[in-house]
């Protein structure tokens, strides 16, 4: 028998070294799209895309445990039968598989508007942080930032420590990262950014794109014209779920899978990070997804056991899957720290901690109940969340 892992990711690592200790101890290959081995990706819109960490650094080193594993890397998979237990790759090779590991993740969603397709870029891979950062390290470089989220606003920060000449973040929104994180903070960011040098131009989408070889503008719906040199796309991700089509799965937003991960209730298959969709008892029975780092590690934990006991002919983990989600975001000087799931509480916000314009720490409330914890600052800030954070370690509501 064989474990098969989809997706030479971060989770793809996490779920094979999750395999190995849950007792699995036959044959794991590990397929990935890109040619390189696992690494870490948030630091490509930050500390590497600004040039203060090789790009050497981002490199996951396997565990001992994983030294006989086979690395089929550089080919994606293309097509899938799971009931027959078997994948294509795109050089026409087939791989069988009795159990199966889905870590394909999420590419970039693309602007699709007229005009030309030269210095336009997005944010997902080693290749992608390389060929912005050449462009970022022209001097004088007008750069316009399509998607005022998470992304969008470290690339921001990183052309602006860069010496970028404009740095402009356009969004439909009114406010940046005003979904995930609620007026309050957003309001607050906006300010931040702002007195660092960060234009914005929000409330309208973009367009198209100036330019005839390469882009000199972006064109909003509202008739405003960005001058452009540099344009990043930050609006957004798509789930790599193509090859699984065809197999009785909900692809509506990623894999929607049951609290054990198993993908279409198919005891033999598993997904794992951001192309899960997966019910978090520590909330509710609602599937959502989770493109947070940490999730990488939760949902490969939860995942190899499921597949393990399947392989093993054993009963699965009874226990409820109720991860607290984290994730932080380094722009300019200061950094947010979140717990928990801000975006579900973004209607009843009060600050716990500091005030406006300086550290602060903020609680977002659903039902009276705190399901969040951000803070905005520095390291007295992350703390103080970090301490707030022990009132979301809840028994999980549901099972």
């Amino acid at each position: 028998m064989s474990v098969l892992v989809v997706g030479a990711s971060m989770s793809g690592l996490r779920a094979a070294e999750r395999l190995r200790a849950a007792g699995w101890s036959g044959p794991i290959t590990v397929v990935g799209e890109e040619p390189h081995m696992p690494y870490n990706r948030p630091p490509l819109s930050k500390a590497v895309l600004a040039g203060k960490e090789p790009f050497e650094s981002l490199a996951l080193r396997p565990r001992a445990s994983l030294a006989d594993a086979a690395w089929v890397l550089g080919t994606p998979v293309t097509t899938s039968d799971l009931a027959g237990r078997v994948v294509g790759l795109a050089d026409g090779t087939e791989l069988p598989f009795d159990g199966l590991v889905i870590a394909t993740g999420v590419r970039p969603r693309r602007l699709r508007c007229p005009g030309p397709a030269r210095g336009r870029h997005a944010v997902r891979t080693m290749e992608d942080a390389r060929a912005l950062r050449t462009e970022l390290a022209r001097p004088g470089a007008r750069v316009v930032v399509a998607g005022a989220g998470f992304i969008g606003c470290e690339v921001a920060a990183t052309a602006v420590a860069l010496g970028a000449a404009e740095v402009t973040v356009a969004d439909t929104e009114p406010l940046p990262m005003l979904r995930p994180l609620g007026e309050l903070l957003a309001r607050e960011l906006l300010r931040r950014h702002e007195r660092r040098g960060v234009r914005f131009a929000l409330g309208a989408a973009v367009t198209s794109f100036d330019g005839e070889e390469r882009v000199t503008g972006v064109r909003l719906a509202d008739g405003r014209i960005l001058g452009a040199d540099v344009v990043v796309e930050a609006v957004g991700s798509i789930p790599n779920t193509e090859w699984l089509r065809g197999n009785g799965l909900d692809l509506t937003d990623g894999v929607r899978t049951d609290q054990l991960l198993r993908a279409g209730g198919l005891p033999h298959v598993v997904a794992v990070g951001d192309v899960a969709r997966f019910p978090n008892a520590r909330y509710d029975a609602v599937p959502r997804r989770i493109e947070h780092w940490s999730m990488s590690a939760d949902t490969a934990k939860r995942a190899a056991k499921s597949l393990a006991a399947h392989l093993a002919g054993a009963a699965p983990d009874p226990e409820p899957f109720a991860p607290l989600p984290t994730f932080w975001s380094d722009q300019h000087d200061f950094r947010l720290q979140s717990f928990g799931a801000p975006a579900l509480g973004r209607d009843d916000t009060r600050v716990l901690d500091g005030e406006p314009g300086g550290d602060l720490v903020v609680g977002y409330h659903r039902s009276g109940r705190l399901v969040g914890v951000v803070a905005l600052g520095g390291s007295a800030a992350a703390a103080a969340a970090r301490h707030r954070s022990t009132l979301l370690k809840q028994p999980a509501l549901t099972a």
